[in-house]
């Protein structure tokens, strides 16, 4: 099923477009509220994923696991800062050239047939340091027990994410609904394609060199990886959530890395932290706007001042639709002296490009879950 995954989904996109005017407003409204509910399921269980990969993690990796972990910390800091550097050259060529922007329209959302709210009783933070702490403290004082639990965890995680993968095509069908009625799709095609094309260009140009490379310049083993992690990305683009997608993004790491365990560590620690698309869009989106404002171009010293902020600031990121630019806006306002009417239009403009930049983001945790795979293979760590 999952092999397959890519066409079906894609299938449902091309069938949404192409078919949306013979599909009734009630159910369109009766598929979108299928897909948020089963989206709130999702989102509800995934502390519970999290502590059961990152304990059974722990367990496995003992000694290990504060030593990759650290290490995750680490490379988390620099690939965000390394992102958001480099999308300083694209956004200055941006500003250098005559590319102005008109604000977003107020589009006036499909609303659900019903809607369906469940408690989150653990933070997925809190979910994670327990899983962790909980899996070093058990592998230290009752190792056997704790193997014994951790084994029968992982099944029953194991079970729940494949019980996602078919959950999958119902998922993205209500979101894909959703932002064809609001006419999204179509705006991007018409009035913001060179900017879209710009960022979409520079993010994935740069993730699929850092795939190249992680593949050690084969053509197919890099291939492999890229089909691996359509799932995944397909479903970001649709749900605009790489938290939601991370079931499906566990399984495309699986796939490509040859410790399955430690990518069940790395792509639940960082799924609200590492975000590349967010590296790429929101530093280019600024440099276009402070454009349209006529504003000054930020010098080097200010935009690596803004960049260091810019990642401490990932940290206490929500992958959920619109989340990565809620949290940056003090940063542009301090850092790019953007006024209230500048974060009001990057904020239209991040949410109208959310899809492509959550694409890229479940594309980039892919590729960081690889590189943390390829380094614990260098140095020995099992």
């Amino acid at each position: 099923m999952f092999s397959k995954m890519p066409f079906v989904l894609i299938a449902v996109v091309l069938a949404v477009v192409f078919l949306d005017p013979f599909i009734s407003l009630t159910l369109k409204q009766t598929l979108y509220a299928l897909s948020l509910t089963i989206k709130e399921i999702i989102v509800a269980l995934l502390p519970f994923i999290i502590f059961g990969l990152l304990f059974k993690a722990s367990v496995t990796l003992a000694s290990g696991a504060t030593r990759i972990i650290g290490l995750i910390l680490v490379l988390v800091c620099i690939s965000n800062f390394v992102s958001t550097f480099l999308s300083h050259s694209v956004g200055s060529w941006i500003y250098h050239f005559d590319l102005s922007m008109i604000k977003p329209k107020e589009f006036q959302g499909l609303q659900p047939l019903w809607t369906l709210t469940l408690p989150k009783l653990i933070p997925n933070a809190g979910a994670m340091f327990a899983g962790i702490i909980l899996g070093i403290l058990a592998s230290i004082f009752c190792p056997q027990p704790a193997q014994k639990i951790a084994l029968k965890i992982d099944k029953w995680v194991g079970g729940l994410l494949k019980s996602f993968v078919y959950l999958i095509p119902f998922f993205v069908t209500g979101f894909v609904i959703n932002l064809q009625y609001d006419g999204v799709v179509a705006t991007i095609a018409k009035d913001y394609t060179s900017i879209v094309g710009v960022i979409a260009l520079a993010c994935f140009s740069y993730i699929f060199l850092v795939y190249f490379l992680l593949s050690s310049g084969k053509i197919k083993t890099f291939a492999n990886c890229i089909k691996n992690m359509l799932p995944a990305a397909i479903s970001g683009f649709s749900t605009m959530s790489s938290a939601a997608s991370m079931p499906l993004t566990i399984i495309g790491v699986e796939n490509s890395v040859k410790n399955k365990d430690l990518s069940r560590s790395v792509v639940p620690a960082t799924v609200n932290i590492h975000l590349v698309g967010d590296c790429f869009a929101i530093p280019i989106f600024a440099y276009a706007v402070l454009k349209s404002f006529g504003m000054n171009e930020p010098s080097l010293l200010s935009y690596l001042t803004f960049s260091l902020y810019f990642v401490m600031a990932k940290f206490s990121v929500a992958a959920i639709p619109g989340g990565g630019i809620l949290v940056m806006l003090p940063i542009l306002e301090s850092h790019l002296g953007f006024n209230a009417e500048m974060m009001s239009m990057i904020t239209a403009l991040y949410v109208l490009f959310d899809p492509v930049i959550t694409c890229a983001n479940v594309f980039g945790n892919g590729a960081f879950a690889k590189l943390i795979d390829n380094i614990a293979a260098k140095i020995g760590m099992k």
